[in-house]
């Protein structure tokens, strides 16, 4: 197991310093603007530790990775029916987007894939407060707090995106853990949801399953800025080994502020992630 210690004392500071949309507060202009690393990987039968360093313990807001646990829903509830199915058009009169991949029809394997917003949002709708909030009890996913940006009452459509709920690297993969032990909701919305995760090849002979995210943190005036990414990458790995078994690991990756390409948070944490797993799985 990999662990620098010296991280834990800066991870109480950010954690504690965790506030407005999920982001460590950095509204004084004088603050520099952070730099945070966290990676973690676990055995995912055993839970055994294999890899922790960076800030693990700190909690920031899901974005896209929240796609996950939206997906357990929408099957368990009966709102997803398969992999394809349902399929809906995007309705530029009610869907906001600018992306050519978010402007056409959209199923399960697609919103997935492409990381299409207002298909999470079709399915927070067609769940309701209530019983969004009731799920994210059940998987005790992060903080838990579905209220959404202040005075807004949007906490149905955005509480993921930047705003109250928040999660840690260390929760993300406890949560995939239970996930993938089917400890959540039907067996069917587990083996479902597995399914239509977005799949790479990774180093070592890897195969990776997993989930990006991506947003910005604020700068020292309290904007949140495109120069400051943020992005993870969320999920599991399967590698056959050679008396014909199979190892899975769980991990969480997190890389924020100075260092990343402009817009690229997602994507460059699970590139890194996919170079890297071999070497930190062991």
């Amino acid at each position: 197991m990999t662990l620098d210690r010296r991280t834990f004392t800066r991870t109480a500071l950010l954690a504690a310093g965790a506030g407005i949309a999920g982001f460590p507060n950095i509204s004084n202009a004088s603050s520099p603007a952070p730099r945070i690393r966290a990676t973690v990987i676990a055995d995912a039968a055993t839970g055994r530790i294999l890899h922790r360093t960076g800030e693990c313990t700190a909690r920031f807001g899901p974005c896209s990775t929240f796609k996950i646990p939206l997906a357990l829903m929408g099957y368990d509830a009966g709102i997803l029916i398969d992999a394809h199915r349902p399929a809906w058009d995007y309705r530029p009169e009610i869907h906001r987007a600018s992306r050519a991949a978010d402007k056409q029809r959209t199923d399960p394997t697609s919103w997935e894939g492409n990381s299409v917003l207002w298909y999470s949002r079709e399915i927070t709708a067609r769940l309701g407060m209530a019983r969004f909030q009731s799920y994210i009890d059940r998987f005790g996913y992060g903080n838990r707090d579905l209220r959404g940006n202040p005075g807004k009452n949007d906490g149905l459509v955005n509480s993921w995106l930047m705003s109250s709920l928040l999660i840690s690297p260390d929760e993300q993969l406890q949560f995939v853990r239970r996930m993938l032990a089917h400890r959540l909701v039907s067996p069917r919305a587990h083996a479902m949801t597995e399914a239509i995760l977005p799949q790479f090849d990774g180093a070592g002979g890897w195969r990776v399953h997993g989930k990006t995210g991506s947003g910005s943190l604020k700068n020292a005036n309290g904007v949140y800025d495109d120069k400051l990414p943020l992005g993870w990458f969320v999920g599991w790995a399967d590698k056959a080994t050679a008396k014909g078994g199979k190892r899975r690991v769980v991990f969480a990756r997190l890389m924020a502020g100075t260092g990343m390409p402009d817009g690229a948070g997602g994507p460059n944490a699970r590139e890194w992630m996919l170079r890297e797993i071999a070497r930190l799985a062991g």
